[in-house]
């Protein structure tokens, strides 16, 4: 089902506008001009997540390099640093099967939609 959410302009760069929509806590993020709805709960141990920060990783590299990537794409929980991948919801550290929920959004004049 189709919920109105806010205004594009509510949502702060690179940190989450929470709403409540069928009781449910949701982040909506914007990155670059893009944006993202990620359930508001760590599958690792129910923190807030989306009171968590954006940025990047560590790639995978050759011993004795350290390569960062994927800049405003990763969303890392505060309480122990699992890292999810804004867009997908999967848990960046290879967990299998651990992924957070995450939801469509469409912005129609400024106002944000989110497919709950």
């Amino acid at each position: 089902m189709r919920h109105r959410v806010g205004h594009v302009s509510e949502v702060p760069d690179r940190e989450a506008l929470i709403v409540e929509v069928n009781s449910r806590s949701i982040g909506v993020f914007k990155v670059d001009d893009r944006l993202y709805a990620v359930k508001n709960v760590c599958p690792h141990k129910q923190a807030p997540l989306c009171r968590g920060t954006v940025g990047g990783t560590m790639l995978p590299s050759r011993p004795g390099e350290f390569d960062y990537g994927l800049e405003g794409e990763v969303l890392k929980c505060p309480w122990h640093g699992w890292e999810f991948d804004l867009a997908t919801g999967e848990c960046l550290f290879g967990v299998s099967g651990r992924r957070v929920k995450t939801y469509p959004v469409e912005v129609e004049e400024g106002q944000i939609y989110l497919e709950v």
